[in-house]
């Protein structure tokens, strides 16, 4: 049992000062002034608690990529973050495209993920018995890569993409951009530069065609078949005319997604930042970045993540064709996300709502993304005040870097709850439980 004291409990738009009493993983009262002399008291004073941000799109490298990352490095520093809950991407080797080897992630994530997990099932262009066992209540998703992927996770073929989008029951997700529009920029840059391309040319190459092409493509199809899509990591200001705010997020059929680098990084960075921000889908030039603020505010995108993709430095200091895309973020989304709040562009309320609230809304995520009686104990304590320094002694991420290096954030976790588990308390883990497989209220 245990019992946080006197924290900020930030739940459904509203910031409320009390405390939360936790039994056998779940929050059994939230209250002021509670009393239960048995429980182990976690003082929260002048603290936020929010509820565990669930994270729909990590890629944790395991199997096969394991030199970048793992689900034990990567899931720890993504508790250490605030992150109870992630959602894991296919693309790992072997590919997961068959339900044993989706089993298998499972079952090496219970033996060593900190965080609660699921992993989405992939789609190529030649699986879709295996994809249609798939089960709805214990999986996150099928997961579509329409657009530059590794293996044989392209799905290019559009009989295909109709077979998937009208046969599927459950969520699909999917990274979009057109390969066809990106394949005919390498060659005109590659005309013009040969190997040695800049990388500020990345959004060039993937473009903002290329990825309104492939976007609105699956939109057509969803509407067509009355598919639950959820498009990730929207990057341009062209692809907002594709969703839709004018009905609550219970009621969408289609979904999406910012992730936290598009939302700080703009195509200025790359001066600076070089290979470090080379992410698919590109970060794009301001007037999209700033165009995606207000969207997710608007209610247009629905949910913020991170794509969280790491590699290791030698990997990535490479020439543009050589390094690869993605980046370590899982342990710093909140922070990303707590900047924007002190530079006064967004509230708190509306930070969980995204991160929190609307994942577990969008998933049908069962008892989980909220501070209430019932609701599996998934808790971060903030201290939304303290500053600290992104540096390689505090990078928890296996790869060991981050694209914030050297950057001061204002706020900082301070205590995770992991389905009513202690699992981060002031600097320190306590692996003694691991985190506990989503599962989904679905028909």
């Amino acid at each position: 049992m245990m019992l946080i004291k006197q924290a900020r409990i930030v739940n459904r738009g509203t910031i409320t000062e009390g405390d939360i009493l936790i039994k056998n993983g779940r929050i059994v009262k939230v209250g002021r002034d509670i009393s239960a002399p048995e429980a182990k008291v976690i003082d929260a004073k002048g603290q936020l608690a929010i509820p565990g941000i669930i994270d729909d799109q990590v890629h944790f490298r395991e199997p096969g990529l394991t030199h970048k990352g793992e689900i034990y490095t990567e899931a720890k520093a993504a508790v250490a973050g605030g992150t109870t809950s992630f959602m894991e991407m296919p693309n790992v080797k072997p590919a997961t495209l068959t339900q044993e080897l989706l089993e298998a992630k499972y079952q090496r994530a219970a033996q060593c993920s900190l965080a609660n997990y699921s992993f989405y099932m992939g789609a190529s262009n030649d699986n879709i018995e295996e994809v249609l066992k798939t089960n709805s209540k214990n999986v996150c998703g099928v997961k579509i890569f329409m657009g530059s992927s590794t293996g044989n996770m392209l799905v290019d073929n559009r009989k295909t993409l109709e077979n998937l989008f009208s046969k599927v029951p459950m969520l699909i997700a999917t990274h979009c951009e057109d390969e066809a529009t990106i394949r005919a920029n390498i060659a005109k840059v590659k005309a013009a530069y040969g190997e040695d391309v800049p990388m500020e040319l990345h959004p060039i190459i993937r473009s903002v065609e290329g990825c309104y092409k492939s976007s609105s493509m699956a939109v057509s199809l969803a509407k067509k078949h009355n598919t639950r899509l959820h498009i990730l990591h929207i990057s341009t200001k062209d692809e907002l005319a594709l969703f839709r705010n004018d009905i609550p997020l219970e009621e969408k059929r289609i979904t999406a997604e910012v992730c936290v680098h598009h939302l700080f990084f703009n195509s200025e960075d790359y001066a600076t930042k070089g290979v470090n921000i080379k992410w698919n889908p590109a970060v794009k030039g301001r007037v999209h970045q700033e165009a995606l603020f207000p969207a997710l505010l608007s209610n247009k995108l629905d949910v913020i993540a991170t794509d969280h993709a790491p590699h290791l430095p030698s990997e990535k200091a490479n020439s543009y064709f050589n390094c690869p895309s993605g980046g370590p973020l899982v342990q710093h989304a909140l922070n990303v996300m707590l900047d924007f709040y002190h530079k006064g562009q967004i509230s708190i309320e509306r930070i969980v709502e995204k991160m929190c609230h609307a994942p577990a809304v969008c998933y049908e995520l069962e008892d989980r993304g909220y501070l209430e009686e019932g609701q599996w104990a998934d808790i971060a304590l903030v201290d939304e005040q303290a500053s600290w320094t992104v540096k390689p002694d505090n990078i928890l991420y296996k790869c060991g870097w981050s694209p914030f290096e050297d950057y001061t954030f204002k706020g900082k976790v301070n205590t995770t709850i992991v389905s009513g588990h202690l699992a981060y308390h002031e600097g320190k883990f306590d692996e003694t439980q691991w985190g506990q497989r989503l599962t989904f209220d679905r028909d």
